[in-house]
């Protein structure tokens, strides 16, 4: 009896082992869920700080999701600019021959900020004129494990010009035309190239963010926006751009100007205005303007000698009035047409008529 409850329990040991190696999935390296390499790194000159902009990454190097971002460390190295930037390897942690010039928090990016989902640094720390910098980004978890290091970018440190004067915003109908003047000086004291490009930024309303719209030929001083509504009031700010190789440098935005677009072109005249005269009543039609954003139309009256006076008003697509309680005597009338404008434009008057009210 002793023995055969030995021999049940045996198997049921070897039955619950071989079930346990069934489920177990294969070992994953530890390098593998580290965060993946953060990809799209940019880097820019913008007035005196070189800004740096990045996607944190979402997923492990395994392509699982990443939900617990910890960090990331921002290295930086700084050179003449000659030749290939020192290459980046990761030992440790850090990245070999580069210095630790950040750590971003996931929880608090402060001293960098999100932008929707990415996140904009800006560096500031002992920069100096012509010198190359190059930038390696490494994203951690809450396990402390470090993701492989990003693309180098490298930017050379060169200086902006000033901000853009005298910007001006003319609205016209469906359009604002703009124009400025050209920086004189760079920030550095040295004169502004005359090579300049320009990119116009545009809001929405006055605490909006300004937003690129487009940049212009180098050394254009003037644009014309199209891309606008009539009676919406726009946001305008322009700011210069200097290309030295392969380095964009932007300088301030210039101040902002506001322009509203408006409709200033007039609906067609009325034609064939008839009236009829009856006593007391003059009964007044017309043909109407062909144009789609007619509101309505406006009335004028005079006497056989006397300035034309406004006497009333009808709704488009109404094409007639009846003028009541005229007394006897002769009168002349005409009929305008006006648009559905904010501020509403009127055409030129119809044709006139006379009549004589018995």
């Amino acid at each position: 009896m002793r023995r055969g409850r030995r021999l049940a329990a045996g198997v049921g040991l070897a039955a619950l082992a071989l079930a346990a190696c069934g489920k177990k999935a294969p070992p994953v390296a530890p390098e593998m869920r580290a965060p993946q390499t953060i990809t799209d790194l940019t880097a820019a000159v913008r007035e005196s700080a070189i800004e740096l902009t990045w996607s944190p990454p979402g997923r492990r190097m395994d392509r699982t999701r990443l939900r617990d971002l910890e960090l990331t460390r921002i290295f930086r190295v700084e050179d003449a600019g000659t030749g290939e930037p020192r290459s980046a390897m990761l030992v440790d942690g850090m990245v070999r021959g580069y210095a630790e010039i950040a750590t971003i928090r996931a929880a608090d990016p402060a001293p960098a900020v999100a932008q929707g989902a990415r996140i904009l640094y800006t560096d500031r720390r002992d920069l100096a004129y012509g010198r190359r910098y190059t930038y390696v980004l490494v994203a951690g978890d809450s396990h402390g494990r470090i993701g492989p290091p990003s693309p180098r970018v490298s930017v050379t440190y060169v200086a902006a010009a000033e901000a853009p004067g005298d910007v001006v915003a003319e609205a016209g109908e469906r359009e604002v035309r703009l124009r400025w003047r050209a920086p004189a000086r760079l920030l550095d004291g040295g004169a502004a190239p005359e090579t300049l490009t320009y990119e116009v930024l545009r809001a929405p309303s006055p605490d909006a963010a300004a937003t690129p719209l487009t940049r212009t030929p180098p050394g254009q001083l003037a644009l014309t926006d199209r891309n606008v509504e009539n009676d919406h009031t726009y946001y305008y700010a322009i700011r210069a751009l200097r290309v030295e190789g392969a380095t964009t440098v932007y300088s301030a935005a210039s101040p902002r100007v506001a322009a509203t677009p408006r409709d200033v072109t007039p609906p067609s005249s009325p034609t064939t205005l008839a009236a009829i005269p009856s006593e007391g009543a003059v009964r007044l039609s017309w043909g109407a303007s062909p144009e789609s954003d007619v509101a309505g139309y406006v009335i004028y009256r005079a006497t056989e000698s006397g300035a034309f006076e406004r006497i009333g008003t009808t709704r488009a697509p109404a094409t007639t009035f009846l003028d009541r309680g005229v007394t006897r005597g002769t009168y002349r009338y005409a009929v305008t047409a006006e648009d559905t404008a904010a501020r509403p434009n009127e055409s030129r008057r119809s044709n006139e008529v006379r009549v004589t009210v018995p």
